[in-house]
């Protein structure tokens, strides 16, 4: 298979896709871009004038692509960075090798490409920057504690009235073997639903709740947390801001079907997610120290698997989100 290449010149970024079809374009949106992979070909002027060129190497069948050539450490030029926003919108996962950055260098890399949240109190590491979360299995006490959080398909906020767009996982410090996060594309999934069920779907409601969540998993919450995070109602069937693709909203935080009972809808939400995570919908990121991950919350579910012995081994992540727009 051949790697795709993106070249910015002159104000034309080209997109050299997997099948051989060279998308070129000057001054409209990286979106418009990638759309003239479907028969649009045209030819890049001033190519030898690159100033910004790297390979885009496809992980999967359907999904995810490694970058390489970019150095997240530095700030990325205007049209690198609609290049790579491009490869975004396109591949859903993007994953840089061999990235080291400090948590100062996190955010400045995150924040070219939206508005960065804050994360909730307590978090791991949160004291002198607010807008990294340390995802880790590490205790107070600096010792493994045999606890992998997050192991269940879910989007980040989801339960909030603007989940997150995009989120980046930094890997600082990792299991020998294991500790991979997974990946499902709601859109491939909704896609490949009969058309009659695609029908039904569209006009449906979905609650998402952050006391449902934690109520399933056994964890306590208080009253202020309730109130910090009311019960949301977004479209069952989500339309990307960007793409205009629809995608399934579901995940953990999933409680109701519109007016279903809690059963009903659990039952149904559980046939779609299986459905939408079956293997071939599926892609399994084995990490490498360094890695910089970075994923569309809006069309994908993602979970950490807990393949490692958390008791023995630390996992140290850091993590920033983007905030995203009310859903449609």
């Amino acid at each position: 298979m051949r790697s795709p290449i993106v070249v910015v010149a002159d104000g034309i970024v080209c997109l050299d896709d997997l099948y051989g079809v060279n998308a070129c374009a000057t001054e409209i949106s990286p979106w418009e871009v990638l759309m003239n992979d479907a028969g649009v070909k045209q030819e890049s002027k001033g190519a030898a004038a690159v100033s910004a060129r790297f390979d885009v190497r496809p992980l999967s069948e359907t999904m995810a692509a490694e970058i390489v050539g970019v150095d997240l450490s530095q700030p990325l030029d205007g049209q690198t960075r609609d290049a790579v926003l491009a490869a975004f919108l396109r591949y859903k996962v993007l994953a840089f090798r061999n990235q080291k950055l400090s948590k100062s260098e996190q955010i400045a890399f995150s924040e070219q490409f939206g508005t960065l949240e804050r994360h909730a109190k307590g978090n791991i590491g949160n004291d002198d920057y607010p807008l990294v979360h340390t995802v880790t299995n590490l205790g107070a006490d600096g010792q493994p504690t045999g606890v992998v959080k997050s192991t269940r398909w879910h989007s980040d906020k989801s339960f909030r009235p603007e989940p997150s767009m995009a989120t980046i996982l930094h890997a600082v410090t990792l299991p020998p073997d294991g500790g991979d996060t997974c990946f499902a594309d709601m859109q491939s999934g909704f896609e490949a639903l009969p058309e009659s069920e695609k029908t039904n779907l569209s006009g449906m409601k979905v609650i998402h709740s952050w006391q449902h969540s934690r109520e399933n998993v056994g964890k306590s919450f208080t009253q202020e947390e309730l109130d910090d995070a009311p019960d949301m109602t977004h479209p069952l069937v989500r339309v990307h801001p960007e793409t205009g693709e629809r995608a399934l909203f579901l995940g953990m935080h999933a409680a109701f079907l519109d007016d279903r009972s809690k059963e009903d809808s659990q039952a149904k939400i559980e046939e779609l997610e299986d459905h939408c995570t079956q293997e071939h919908f599926v892609y399994r990121h084995h990490w490498q120290e360094g890695d910089v991950l970075m994923w569309d919350n809006r069309c994908l579910l993602h979970r950490a698997d807990p393949n490692f012995d958390a008791a023995k081994f630390p996992r140290v992540m850091h993590r920033t989100c983007l905030r995203g727009t009310p859903t449609s």
